[in-house]
């Protein structure tokens, strides 16, 4: 679509927003690749692990999918009313066939800090990590299990 227009010092002027829409984003992406030379990654993290949090009366079970790791490489801090966890992945294949040697190295870091909904006893937190899948079990505090809240109405 081309809008006509006229400028009291030219000839009459085309105007193609959408070409002129394409044209800023190409020059976005190109200045996103300069501030960001890793392609994908940002600010050096490779990925952010999926997580699927479940709430009951006595506590938030909190699951998380991270694969390609041994439990030794992921560090987890609790506090009463969050989480932390983080890791780093470092991966090496290598393959022989006729002669030549092909060798794959896989490296990323993550974090991600999750708000919990009600307060837990963070000394009492269970871990357990299997098949890429971690799985906490975060006891709510006595005070959370009974807590009643009153709702006003207008």
């Amino acid at each position: 679509m081309a809008i006509i227009r006229r400028d009291p010092f030219r000839e009459i002027e085309r105007w193609e927003p959408f070409g002129e829409m394409e044209s800023l984003h190409r020059r976005m992406n190109r200045l996103f690749e300069r501030l960001i030379p890793s392609g994908d990654r940002f600010f050096g993290l490779d990925f952010m692990p999926a997580a699927e949090m479940d709430e009951t009366e006595d506590e938030i079970r909190l699951k998380l999918e991270i694969p390609g790791m041994e439990a030794k490489d992921l560090d987890i801090e609790v506090t009463e009313t969050s989480i932390d966890i983080s890791g780093e992945r470092k991966s090496e294949t290598k393959t022989e066939a006729r002669g030549m040697v092909r060798s794959e190295f896989n490296y990323g870091k993550f974090e991600r800090v999750i708000p919990l909904p009600a307060h837990i006893q963070n000394d009492k937190v269970k871990a357990e990590y299997h098949n890429g899948i971690l799985t906490l079990t975060l006891p709510k505090t006595e005070a959370e299990k009974h807590k009643t809240v009153k709702v006003e109405v207008a």
